[in-house]
């Protein structure tokens, strides 16, 4: 039989009653509050996907190299003694990649851009910047853009830069194209790749697409590149005070510049404020500027500043080459052009030979060697590498070194 219950008994319920309550109400608040302490605290050491990690490295003057064997040795955030924070992408240098292309060129400039692309432009997106004497087609421009997240612009040479000019003597040009015929001479009879060079010597640089760019990159069709490139080599350049970059060297033909290096002597002797005093002229001349030896730096590959280009030394040197028509009365080209501008306008501290960039342009090649070649999980064969071949113009480069 059960028993009444007392007014105390009653109590004593109601009691424990409001405490269990109490206690259900307490534990779910700290439930809620531990989830939104763990929400803020995971929220504020995520780090989105577009983001880098930055660590506090000090600037070193470091090789490429090395720079970039630092970059891989660096300790990953924790929640340590290092001090991590978000921030944008590394700073990039105002430069461009830059190509010279026709239509019909479509097949070999997407073999180069989807090189160039895996090796180095993918981890820094530098824009491209395509030019042709006639319109790109809808077609070479969708195939092309596809390529690339960078941004890509397509440009149309001014006729003014590129064809013949109206004043040159066009029965002597015609003589002097017939004559290289004659020799044998690649490009002899072609008025175009005389236009090409001219416009590689003079104006490229000046086009309204490339103007707001300090640095560029020069690209070909059908070229080869061999190595993963792990810095950024206009970084590089900015840095340390460099004005031009090449990675392969070789002696020019002759018979198209038979009056190239007299008309310089020529402008140099006009205008020696520009020459500079730890310049470069070992490299073109066995005899202190005597004679030219025909040595270049192979001007299909180029990272330079553009602003030495447009400077007045420059400017200068090149209308007095242009005045003189030697572009078509002979066929003088850019690489001796831009070669013996830079030997001599610049130190020879500020040309740099890219070692750790593996390169190929028809059947000359330059292949990073020994541990170059292994951390730049470069696909050519170290033997096959022009550097020191016997018309190498590279020991000529390396002797301003010593």
């Amino acid at each position: 039989m059960a028993l009444p219950l007392t007014a105390a008994h009653r109590r004593s319920v109601v009691i424990a009653f409001t405490t269990v309550l109490i206690l259900c109400y307490f534990m779910t608040i700290g439930r809620e509050d531990n989830y939104a302490f763990s929400k803020t605290l995971s929220a504020q050491w995520s780090i989105p996907e577009d983001s880098v990690v930055v660590l506090d490295v000090k600037q070193t003057n470091e090789t490429p190299s090395q720079l970039s064997s630092l970059s891989k040795s660096k300790p990953s955030p924790s929640f340590g003694n290092v001090t991590s924070q978000v921030s944008a992408p590394p700073r990039r240098a105002n430069a461009t990649l830059v190509m010279l292309a026709r239509n019909t060129d479509l097949n070999g400039v997407i073999s180069s851009v989807e090189q160039l692309e895996a090796r180095f432009n993918r981890k820094f997106n530098y824009p491209w910047v395509f030019l042709n004497d006639e319109p790109f087609t809808t077609d070479f421009k969708r195939r092309v853009s596809v390529l690339t997240d960078a941004d890509v612009s397509f440009g149309l040479i001014p006729r003014e830069n590129w064809v013949q000019p109206d004043w040159i003597d066009e029965p002597r040009a015609q003589e002097g194209r017939n004559k290289l015929v004659r020799q044998g001479v690649i490009y002899g009879g072609n008025v175009s790749y005389r236009n090409m060079c001219r416009f590689n010597s003079g104006y490229f640089f000046r086009h309204e697409l490339l103007t707001p760019y300090k640095w560029y990159w020069r690209v070909e069709p059908d070229v080869r590149y061999y190595c993963d490139l792990d810095y950024d080599p206009f970084r590089f350049m900015e840095e340390h005070d460099k004005v031009y970059g090449f990675t392969i060297a070789m002696p020019e033909w002759e018979p198209t510049i038979p009056s190239l290096w007299s008309t310089v002597k020529d402008f140099i002797a006009e205008h020696p404020q520009y020459v500079s005093p730890d310049n470069s002229m070992d490299f073109l001349s066995d005899n202190a500027g005597d004679s030219y030896n025909m040595c270049h730096f192979w001007s299909n590959f180029e990272i330079a500043d553009m602003d030495f280009w447009r400077s007045e030394a420059y400017t200068k040197f090149f209308e007095y080459l242009e005045n003189t028509g030697g572009f078509y009365y002979e066929r003088w080209g850019d690489a001796p052009v831009h070669s013996i501008a830079a030997a001599l306008f610049t130190r020879k501290d500020q040309i740099h030979f890219f070692k750790d960039i593996g390169y190929k342009h028809a059947e000359f090649a330059h292949c990073p060697q020994g541990k170059l070649w292994r951390e730049g999980h470069c696909s050519c064969d170290p033997n096959d590498n022009f550097d020191f071949a016997q018309n190498s113009c590279l020991r000529h480069f390396m002797r301003l070194q010593d």
